[in-house]
């Protein structure tokens, strides 16, 4: 007798991480902020152990350690307990709290156990700001995580009043080297801005004689409570449409006008975030950058011969996908597969936009994809690269291909939060890391080795 087909899809190996971690990313961004997991002491070191591996920085994430008993009884209690003891030792200036499958499938309110724990504080010196988002990691993805914990924070912190000349920046997930350059980028555009959250420092610092419980850097707080009162925001993602932001609530609360433009990888993406600065700036581009953009431009036409017509696979983060898919078909190099662990239902169309005046033929592109998926997929599509983090590595490795190491994580190289892709200045160093990688697969596959391009 023939069995039943189960009525769900097995994932092996996700092409995605869990929301939480997303969260405690976003609230690392934030000045004396510390990030606290509402569940079981696994998820917060699994979760460490995973950054740290891809930042080489420390990162403490505190936990409500929950067990069998608070999965019947609830874990209002420890979550209580917990709060005073990260105030206690820690002494931050915010506390971030992010839900996990345990508290989310036994329903604790923490909304409401955060009103309790107030009142019950009332009075006490030294409490730091709470925010709190809810992030169940069996439903979505980091990203979802990421945005839901800067959308919490915009919410719940953000105040109204007279509009004043700053701007926001909402850029999602990206390197420490990413919002350093977005800095430099705002400054000399004159523009006074808001970037929430700011990774550059807290994940990314210089090496210190003592160690700091809470890392230097991150969005002001002062800064966060002036948001509502900016006149502009711009946010980076294209597949974001239908997802409640932080800047379309900055819209709905404090009728802050919200920009939603791609994440600018590669010289077209680019263009239109220099353009909105432009409008925004009431400047012209500042003369370093046409002519990095010159340099640039030169670079394509010197390398074009060695990236053309090449095919590739590119995975990862939905809008990061994106951008690095309109990046190579702008120098040359077709996408045969663009696949994501998100289901926003906006890949493909994200894709298209971006890409229908550069590419004859659309790639494949899949959500809810996991590596066995893309796997499976690979060898008929006959790549000669995959762009990604190092998850990819083992298809890398069976193919023989290489792989251009991007995003997050990147666990098995050094620098994973140096790697520079935005920008101008970023899209040179990606066309160079690709041309170079495909130069060095042919010399090492050539029979004389040749010396000379």
């Amino acid at each position: 007798m023939s069995k039943n087909p189960p009525n769900y899809i097995s994932t092996t190996n996700a092409c995605k991480l869990c929301r939480p971690l997303g969260a405690c990313l976003a609230f690392k961004g934030i000045e004396g902020a510390v990030p606290y997991l509402h569940g079981s002491q696994g998820c917060a070191t699994y979760m460490r152990r995973y950054i740290i591996s891809h930042y080489n920085e420390p990162i403490d994430i505190a936990s409500s350690s929950l067990s069998e008993k608070h999965a019947v009884y609830g874990g209002a209690a420890n979550l209580k307990l917990g709060l005073t003891n990260v105030a206690e030792k820690y002494r931050p200036k915010l506390i971030g709290i992010a839900t996990t499958c345990l508290t989310e499938t036994i329903g604790d309110d923490v909304k409401m156990i955060l009103h309790e724990y107030k009142t019950d504080t009332e009075g006490s010196h030294g409490l730091p700001d709470f925010v709190n988002v809810s992030t169940p990691s069996y439903a979505g993805t980091h990203m979802e995580g990421f945005h839901g914990a800067v959308s919490s924070v915009a919410e719940q912190m953000a105040e109204g009043g007279p509009v004043n000349d700053k701007i926001n920046l909402l850029p999602g997930f990206v390197s420490s080297a990413d919002f350093r350059y977005l800095r430099e980028v705002l400054d000399d555009f004159g523009l006074n801005a808001t970037m929430l959250p700011d990774l550059s420092e807290t994940m990314d610092g210089p090496a210190l004689l003592e160690y700091e419980k809470i890392q230097a850097g991150g969005t002001p707080l002062v800064a966060i409570k002036t948001m509502g009162r900016s006149r502009a925001t711009i946010e980076f993602g294209r597949t974001l449409k239908d997802t409640r932001t932080g800047g379309l609530i900055l819209k709905e609360k404090h009728d802050v006008d919200n920009f939603q433009i791609g994440m600018p990888i590669g010289i077209e993406e680019t263009d239109r975030f220099f353009s909105l600065l432009e409008k925004l700036s009431g400047r012209t581009v500042p003369e370093k950058y046409t002519k990095v953009r010159g340099r640039l431009v030169d670079a394509y036409v010197d390398g074009h011969k060695y990236v053309f017509g090449k095919k590739a696979i590119v995975y990862g983060e939905e809008d990061f996908v994106v951008g690095m898919t309109a990046f190579l078909a702008e120098i040359g190099i077709r996408p045969v597969l663009c696949a994501s662990g998100g289901t926003s239902g906006l890949l493909a169309a994200a894709i298209r936009e971006t890409t229908s005046n550069l590419l004859l033929k659309q790639p494949e592109v899949h959500e809810g994809m996991d590596f066995f998926d893309i796997c499976e997929m690979a060898e008929s599509l006959e790549p000669d690269m995959l762009v990604g983090h190092s998850k990819g590595y083992p298809l890398a490795r069976k193919l023989s291909i290489p792989l251009i190491r991007v995003g997050f994580p990147i666990h098995d190289r050094v620098g994973g939060q140096r790697v520079l892709h935005l920008g101008y200045h970023g899209a040179q160093h990606l066309f160079d890391t690709v041309a170079n990688a495909l130069l060095d697969k042919k010399q090492n596959d050539s029979e004389v080795g040749y010396s000379y391009m």
